[in-house]
């Protein structure tokens, strides 16, 4: 895809993304005050609109020919989290919600503040863009601040981990293919947060500095809260063997 077009598209975009922004605050906040046997039941849907997006979109590619090895691959981060979230609405598994966590939050956003995107409202394309950028970040929300599956110590250093081994793949493949998925033999056309990174190749260095310092700020309140939780604990022990 290319630019985003700013005359077409801002506007349904922005509104679009805004009405899902509500959404998700609504279902969060019900799910954390009223949780119940709805609150899984919520997760399976997202996931599985998720998954439909990702359907979709590959079988839109085919059918229109514009599907390619170069360019039309689940690769990129943004739809390796789409299917991570998808796993992880169905299962909730700790390892898989903690990845859409991480990545949702620091990769997704990114995505959505600056789309590249260059079809205009209402072409397929631009539904499954906002719907499964959306959705991503919606989903991270909804597992861990509405059904409270937060994110255990260490995660940091092993989602890290996990996405240091997964570029190192894509690197290979578009290597191999001649591809530029991730933008990791080049950099974008279009504007992107990369520009803040440096000129390639230094967003690359840049990248696997800021990865870890993302995700451990965005770990930083359940770290305080758990520091809280444990404070508040140790003097209500200490007062209970002085009895």
């Amino acid at each position: 895809m290319g630019e985003f077009n700013a005359t077409i598209s801002a506007g349904p975009y922005w509104l679009s993304v805004a009405a899902l922004a509500l959404g998700c605050v609504i279902l969060c906040t019900w799910a954390r005050l009223r949780p119940g046997r709805w609150s899984p039941r919520a997760a399976r849907v997202i996931g599985v609109v998720l998954i439909s997006d990702a359907v979709v979109d590959t079988v839109r590619q085919l059918v229109d020919g514009t599907w390619t090895l170069r360019s039309s691959l689940p690769l990129a981060l943004c739809n390796l989290a789409l299917i991570v979230a998808a796993a992880a609405c169905w299962w909730r598994s700790r390892q898989l919600v903690e990845l859409t966590y991480f990545w949702a939050l620091a990769g997704t956003v990114q995505g959505l503040l600056t789309p590249d995107l260059n079809v205009p409202f209402p072409h397929l394309e631009f539904f499954e863009y906002v719907i499964g950028h959306t959705l991503i970040i919606v989903a991270a929300l909804f597992l861990v601040v509405g059904m409270r599956i937060e994110p255990r110590p260490g995660s940091v250093v092993r989602t890290s981990i996990i996405t240091y081994i997964y570029v190192a793949l894509v690197g290979l493949v578009d290597a191999l293919i001649g591809a530029n998925y991730m933008f990791l033999r080049h950099a974008p056309h279009q504007w992107t947060l990369l520009r803040l990174m440096g000129p390639y190749p230094w967003y690359l260095v840049t990248g696997v500095v800021i990865v870890p310092l993302f995700f451990a700020l965005l770990y930083s309140p359940f770290w305080f809260a758990r520091r809280r939780n444990d404070a508040d604990v140790r003097p209500v022990s200490a007062s209970l063997r002085t009895r």
